[in-house]
């Protein structure tokens, strides 16, 4: 039996997203159906006077239209209960929710939502962390001592714009100090910005008479999804069905819960009625969640040698109006500070900031695409200083087997894998031999920068995913699992999983992609690259439940102990006489002898999976394990500068990940090559630009700009296979990494064409035409 990893297998969904057949939350037929239109505040930071809906109430097809009075009281948030479904007494950042319209026709909702009349008393808006931090500043949320927190490990700050605090502490500051030879320092400053998915979210919602809420929705969370709705409406988390179709991307974006909250308080309305909530591309932008800001300080020494002796850094973290998941990411930033390096002394403190902008929720590579731009240009600057190639100060500093991570978690080579053998890849890959600087003919510069990433999962210590195996009568085998397909392939590599581990081929297994919380096993949720690791054990440990069943009941068939038998090719045979057999077909709903008689039954594989030997982190120290393990890699970018107009062009971008066991090369190199796109994207151009008075600039691709397909440079991506020993085949997850160092690496590159000092993004010509001190 050839092995089903580590060769491209077709996607199972690959057939309908080609012809057009694929069905999203958007496409799906239901009659009678009605439509909901969000109005959405004008202002950034002002007290709401009043919703006046009379006279959209008064047109034709208007069924309903809902305010901040009808939620009640309602205060929604997974960590910290702070945020109104939708504006009550204050708004708090440009395209917050004000008002639902529930009409016959989406026109109608839209021009009856443009008839509500709102009045504003505008306040002083937060615009920017700096003006959150100042002595006695203009408060977001003057309440904040009152929200419920739902975690015990969030440390708000009542009377400041602070609503998380995280520190690492680690080694003895002075000393480390004191050993140093050289240091070096940066202010960073990373602007908000947009997920930007094919499909933007989208929900419908109907109430039955008898009370259930029927929810299908573009998210990668149906589970925290029935949670919350059950939290906030006080109804039994049986009473919530929530199906999940195909999602049309989501990169984070999707994990939050927006939208399902205000379709059910729009069904509500309605009796139960049936409602479709779909945002436009501006309402995707400019009212739900979107991708955190960041403003960091980081100081590093070194000896003379290259090795780093001590580092200071401080985050700030822009999540605008609303806590929603920036507690976590504020961890996470904290727990990865040292990056994939040994660094002996540490000072760190990672904060969640309020301001008067759009509010954040996870991204991909959540948080680490920020933390890695600033760590990798201070690891650049300090090479410069100490006049060592960049390769060989990481190669100098990075984790070995024993060394501590900054949160004290000891490194091997099953968790983390091997850094040097990426670094030594990545230099041929790139030519690094060649020059990192080189003057070409014309005037050209021709530079190549590069930089390194780990990440781990951060996710609670008991998350736990589910999966159940059904054989069918004719032997082939349907998976069941709630991992969301988002784009990446997943329940693909799932039933790669569960083919490997009956031995039998991958094209026999058929996996629903809808999910159903009324039938599918639970899962945490689709994110944080975690679902090979949690779902994959969860599927191996179903399939090798099933496996015994098989045995026990070949057994049985053929009158002799289980260990005399194997399981492949859809057969149950005899080790010594692979001829006596009993196939799949014939066992999978129990076996039949020739008389009639029958034993066993239907054949159903189950198996679960939770998090272990997860703690909290220490709260004055940060010491505690947040992630099972790492992965980690090397990233490089290569771009042709004209000096003369301060403009670049993308040449190469190169990744070479610690993947531990590549399961399907040709997606994985997808995967990774689609997150470099987007690091590039952000380094490049992608930014949310608030006007005066805290109005959002950019709500539309007219005027937030991507990378086309004609910018994009030649991509080259490798893999080191350093197993983890107690993942599924050895495999880590790689969906976010491909992200995370881009950003860092092209401004290296460009630092050293136009030696210039970038401490900024994007990176564009403007940026640079000022560093060079133009006028």
């Amino acid at each position: 039996m050839n092995t089903q990893l580590g060769v491209s297998v077709k996607r199972k969904e690959a057939r309908d997203k080609v012809t057009g057949a694929a069905k999203y939350t958007a496409d799906l037929s239901q009659t009678p159906l009605l439509h909901v239109r969000i109005l959405a505040s004008t202002q950034a930071h002002a007290l709401l006077l009043g919703v006046d809906a009379a006279a959209a109430s008064a047109m034709p097809g208007v069924r309903a239209v809902v305010t901040g009075t009808d939620a009640g009281q309602l205060l929604c948030g997974g960590i910290l209960r702070d945020m109104p479904p939708l504006a009550r007494d204050r708004v708090r950042y440009f395209g917050e929710p004000v008002a639902l319209v529930v009409a016959e026709e989406a026109q109608q909702a839209m021009a009856a939502a443009a008839a509500i009349q709102v009045r504003y008393s505008p306040l002083s808006p937060v615009t920017t962390i700096e003006e959150a931090l100042v002595p006695d500043p203009v408060l977001v949320h003057e309440n904040l001592g009152s929200y419920q927190r739902m975690e015990a490990d969030i440390y708000p700050r009542p009377g400041t714009n602070l609503f998380h605090a995280v520190k690492v502490r680690k080694g003895d500051m002075e000393r480390g100090w004191a050993l140093s030879d050289e240091t070096v320092e940066g202010t960073f400053h990373l602007p908000q910005s947009d997920h930007a998915a094919m499909e933007t979210r989208a929900v419908r919602c109907s109430i039955s008479p008898g009370g259930v809420i029927d929810i299908t929705t573009a998210s990668q969370s149906p589970f925290e999804v029935r949670e919350l709705i059950s939290r906030y409406f006080d109804v039994p988390q049986g009473m919530v069905a929530v199906h999940v179709p195909l999602v049309g991307g989501a990169f984070g974006g999707k994990a939050a819960v927006q939208l399902e909250v205000l379709a059910v308080l729009a069904s509500r309305a309605v009796d139960g009625a049936c409602v479709s909530l779909v945002n436009s591309r501006e309402q995707d932008m400019a009212t739900s969640p979107c991708h955190m800001g960041m403003r960091a300080e980081l100081k590093l020494g070194a000896r003379r040698t290259g090795e780093i002796t001590a580092a200071r850094m401080v985050f700030h973290l822009n999540a605008g109006a609303y806590a929603d998941i920036s507690p976590k990411l504020a961890k996470a930033v904290a727990v990865d500070c040292s990056g994939p390096y040994r660094f002996p002394n540490i000072d760190c403190d990672s904060f969640g900031v309020y301001t008067n902008a759009p509010y954040a929720t996870s991204y991909r590579g959540f948080g680490h695409a920020e933390l890695f731009f600033c760590l990798e240009r201070m690891m650049d600057k300090l090479a410069d200083a100490l006049g060592m190639d960049p390769f060989e100060l990481r190669a100098v500093n990075a984790l070995k087997e024993g060394d501590l991570t900054a949160t004290q978690v000891k490194a091997t080579r099953s968790n983390m894998g091997d850094l040097v053998c990426c670094l030594d890849r990545l230099k041929s890959l790139i030519n690094w031999s060649e020059g990192a600087r080189i003057q070409e003919p014309g005037g050209l510069i021709r530079a190549k920068g590069m930089a390194c990433l780990c990440k781990t999962s951060d996710t609670p210590t008991d998350a736990s995913a589910a999966a159940t195996v059904s054989f069918l009568p004719d032997g082939t085998v349907a998976l069941n699992c709630a991992a969301v397909e988002i784009g990446p392939g997943i329940r693909t590599a799932m039933a790669q999983i569960l083919a490997e581990t009956l031995r039998m081929d991958v094209g026999r297994v058929y996996v629903n992609m809808e999910v159903d919380t009324q039938t599918a096993p639970y899962y945490w949720k689709t994110v944080a690259s975690m679902t090979t690791y949690m779902m994959g054990r969860a599927v191996r440990a179903a399939a090798l439940d099933a496996r015994r069943q098989l045995l026990a009941l070949g057994a049985v068939a053929m009158r002799c102990p289980e260990e005399d038998l194997e399981v492949e090719n859809e057969r149950v045979y005899l080790k010594a006489d692979p001829l006596m057999f009993a196939a799949f077909r014939d066992l999978a709903t129990g076996y039949k002898y020739g008389n009639g008689n029958a034993v066993g039954g239907p054949v159903i594989g189950r198996g679960s999976y939770v998090m272990d030997h997860l703690t909290l982190l220490d709260k004055d120290t940060g010491k505690g394990k947040a992630g099972r393990s790492w992965t980690l890699g090397a990233q490089a970018v290569e771009v042709e500068y004209d000096p003369a107009q301060h403009t670049y062009r993308l040449l190469k971008a190169a990744t070479v990940l610690d993947a531990g066991k590549v399961l399907n090369p040709k997606t994985a190199r997808g995967v990774v090559m689609g997150g470099m796109s987007m690091g590039l994207g952000l380094a490049t151009r992608e930014e949310f630009v608030q006007a005066p008075g805290g109005v959002e600039g950019a709500t539309s691709f007219r005027t937030y700009k991507m990378l086309r397909i004609g910018e994009e440079p030649e991509y080259l991506v490798d893999f080191v296979e350093t197993p983890q020993v107690d993942a599924p085949f050895g495999a880590r997850g790689i969906a976010e990494h491909g992200v995370i160092g881009m950003p860092a690496a092209l401004a290296n590159a460009v630092a050293k064409a136009a030696g210039v000092d970038i401490e900024e993004l994007p990176v564009t010509p403007e940026l640079i035409w000022r560093k060079k001190g133009r006028p």
